[in-house]
């Protein structure tokens, strides 16, 4: 939806926090990637005081927003509001190839990358974990293969995305690209530092990432028409909780997606990875989500696969709909 045209006091702010060079640097960097203090620091070659001065004058402009992050506060060009909608105009009418942007780019390309090796190692680090309850179960591509078909069960795409519990950010990379905006909640940071470099080198630019508790998502009441908790639910001390959350996040006839194990008696799960519940029943998940005042739509078990040893776990899936009537 286009923004109502800008009002004069808005565009005179909007013209005077943008109408300096290292400013209008900043939001050409911030309207491509979001971005740490630290991270611009070493970009544009300036203090850290210096730098904070500039966004905050962005920020009060209201062409820039911040998000925290535990200690951290990460920074992105807004796309929200009048002055907004006439930064990106005044961006998107300067020269791609001026000697100053085309520098800024190149060191972004440098943070992205160290960016993407931090998050490497970490997944190097965690992978062998993350390997062995895999060769349990059916094999990843037939997981995400019934994500992608429950995901189409109301329609081939959908608005607004919500992955709660993403984790390193391979649903939202699944299913991103069929959303016109995507948001990943998790409450680890070195997690979201992960799943921040999964999107970027998978080019999804609409895709945002937030810290937050599970049991208080950060979101607004019924913002999202489909959310998804992938491999959640078993680590959690009050699951219901969780899904009474998720649905409160849930638009009228939004859908939300569980994937978890059915029952099984692995204590290794519960011993090694942390794991709080062994598998969850189907009745009892279903139960969950009319509790919460979801609909079930559907249930389905996708069977180990062959090469799953002893210790086989069967992949739950279960689709639940907000009963109220979809706005048009």
């Amino acid at each position: 939806m286009a923004s109502s045209p800008a009002r004069l006091h808005d565009a005179l702010a909007c013209l005077a926090a943008i109408g300096e060079e290292s400013r209008l640097r900043l939001y050409a960097l911030l309207a491509d990637a979001e971005l740490a203090v630290s991270e611009l620091v070493t970009i544009l070659g300036q203090s850290q005081p210096r730098v904070s001065r500039h966004l905050k004058l962005l920020l009060e402009a209201g062409l820039v927003e911040r998000r925290r992050e535990g200690a951290w506060a990460f920074f992105r060009a807004s796309d929200k509001g009048a002055p907004a909608a006439l930064a990106q105009a005044i961006l998107s009418g300067l020269a791609a190839d001026d000697p100053a942007f085309s520098a800024d780019r190149a060191r972004l390309g440098e943070v992205r990358a160290a960016r993407a090796a931090q998050a490497q190692k970490y997944f190097e680090a965690h992978a062998p974990v993350w390997d062995e309850t895999r060769r349990l179960h059916a094999p990843e591509a037939e997981v995400e293969a019934a994500i992608l078909d429950a995901a189409r069960n109301g329609g081939p795409r959908w608005r607004r995305l919500l992955d709660i519990g993403c984790g390193a950010g391979r649903t939202l990379e699944l299913l991103a690209p069929y959303a016109e905006s995507a948001l990943g909640i998790d409450l680890s940071a070195a997690m979201l530092g992960v799943a921040r470099a999964r999107v970027e080198q998978a080019g999804l630019r609409h895709v945002n990432l937030r810290q937050g508790d599970i049991y208080a998502l950060p979101v607004e009441p019924e913002s999202a028409d489909l959310a998804v908790l992938h491999q959640v639910l078993h680590y959690l001390d009050n699951p219901a909780r969780a899904l009474r959350e998720a649905a409160r996040a849930l638009a009228p006839g939004g859908r939300l997606i569980v994937v978890d194990f059915a029952p099984h008696q692995n204590e290794m799960l519960r011993e090694k990875h942390e794991h709080r519940r062994l598998g969850f029943a189907a009745a009892e998940v279903a139960d969950y989500l009319r509790q919460a005042g979801l609909e079930p739509v559907l249930h389905h078990d996708l069977a180990p696969g062959d090469s799953a040893g002893e210790d086989k776990l069967t992949v739950s899936l279960w689709l639940a709909r907000d009963p109220r009537p979809a706005s048009p």
